[in-house]
């Protein structure tokens, strides 16, 4: 078979993977094992299968455009194969249509869809006649629905971003949320430095740059074939970590020898910050429900030889009551609180999927505990940071000056929202620095 038909079966497979309940990036590094692809096919692959599952919406309108049979009512493996197809028709103006076709069909001939392969076909066949004329899907003419199909994402959800920034700068997210996202590193200062690194990442003729306004921020330009495969790592040189999310842990101005509390730890990239911001020289507790998870922060510490943390498996929003000692104990306190992660969407395709008000709603219920039940354990004067990987202001400074109001000895010493923009890498991010007078 062509290495045209594996790809795009390894596509199909990640969709199936990601529409049983499979995050993204897991359904891409499970497909990927069975395979033996290069640098090159493992960069087609993840633009086929993320673009399709960020444009589901999008591909599932040209569907119903095209076919006799709307997209809920398609059986759902060849739901998700037309989506393959369809965004090489739509999305990669580099592919002939012809080679799109024949090793997309291919996959149905081959696979136990194998009788939908005329199926198949003849929709993307009558796709390709309606594109050569000019025969697009209508679409409302309601500037927010037009939104929501344009860049494929929720109506509610658009509706939600419209209201909290405007009309224009929703645009320029929603647009941001369809984009390759960045990969970037953050150096481990107590093993290296940036030009060290930098040069090291140089000799191996991989293309890389420092990340301006951050100390030791480097960005990947081009996808390596497995990041573990950088130089550097079984060394424990560096961690991979958004630029955005990098800001963080310095917001606390860790100290040496402080008593610091990461009370939803895992998987460890802000806390093995802190640990570095200290020299590995401090009281590091890191907290977090998820043993799995720990488990995976624990790997990070051991690579990256930190000594000043240790893990402790528990929901932080209960420390109060298992540890009543940890009262006014801690110098500093970081929450990075879990959160509905809509400023990472182009990173995390599937979360606008799966998204609703109502889960919204609850991670509100269970961040204002947090909140509430972690800040008797910051000391007076101590410090605490609440952060988060979303845009929603319910989430955010919404949230924060409610938590505030309530707690009049607390006082708001800084803030700051990072919009995720098309023209810029990064995540969207949030974070909100708290005293205790």
């Amino acid at each position: 078979m062509t290495k045209g038909y594996f790809q795009r079966r390894a596509s199909w497979e990640i969709l199936l993977k990601v529409s049983s309940g499979s995050y993204s990036d897991q359904a891409l590094e499970k497909v990927l094992k069975n395979y033996d692809f290069n640098s090159l096919d493992i960069a087609f692959i993840t633009e086929l299968s993320f673009g399709c599952i960020r444009y589901r919406k999008y591909l599932d309108l040209w569907i119903d455009h095209v076919s006799k049979l709307s997209h809920l009512k398609q059986p759902p493996k060849l739901r998700w194969l037309l989506h393959v197809g369809l965004y090489q028709l739509l999305k990669m103006d580099k592919i002939p249509f012809s080679a799109a076709i024949y090793s997309t069909v291919e996959v149905a001939k081959r696979t136990d869809i194998k009788g939908l392969d005329g199926t198949l076909n003849a929709i993307l066949r009558n796709t390709v006649r309606n594109l050569e004329k000019d025969n697009f899907p209508k679409i409302s003419s309601d500037e927010i629905e037009r939104l929501s199909y344009i860049e494929s994402l929720p109506l509610w959800l658009v509706k939600e971003i419209v209201q909290w920034v405007g009309i224009k700068e929703a645009k320029n997210i929603a647009k941001s949320f369809n984009k390759k996202p960045s990969i970037d590193l953050r150096i481990n200062s107590l093993k290296t430095d940036l030009n060290k690194f930098l040069k090291e990442l140089n000799e191996s003729n991989i293309n890389a740059e420092a990340i301006i306004n951050l100390d030791n921020g480097v960005a990947l330009n081009s996808n390596p074939r497995s990041i573990k495969n950088l130089p550097g790592y079984n060394n424990g040189l560096w961690v991979v970590q958004d630029r955005s999310s990098q800001w963080v842990a310095p917001l606390l101005n860790p100290r040496k020898g402080e008593k610091i509390l990461d009370a939803c730890s895992a998987p460890g990239s802000k806390t093995t910050h802190l640990a570095e911001l200290v020299q590995d020289d401090a009281e590091i507790l890191a907290v977090d429900r998820s043993l799995k998870r720990l488990k995976i922060l624990e790997s990070n510490l051991e690579r990256l030889n930190i000594k000043s943390v240790k893990t402790f498996n528990a929901d932080a929003s209960s420390l109060i009551k298992i540890k009543p000692n940890f009262v006014s104990y801690f110098d500093k306190i970081l929450i990075d609180a879990p959160c509905s992660g809509i400023g990472t969407f182009a990173r995390n395709p599937d979360i606008r999927w799966s998204l609703s008000k109502e889960k919204i709603n609850h991670l509100i219920i269970l961040q204002e505990k947090l909140l509430q039940n972690i800040f008797p354990l910051l000391k007076r004067n101590g410090s605490l940071v609440y952060s988060t990987c979303t845009i929603c202001p319910e989430e955010n400074n919404l949230l924060i000056k409610r938590f505030l109001s309530n707690n009049k000895e607390l006082k708001l010493e800084s803030e700051r929202q990072i919009l995720p923009e098309f023209s810029k890498p990064g995540d969207g991010f949030y974070a909100a620095k708290i005293t205790y007078k």
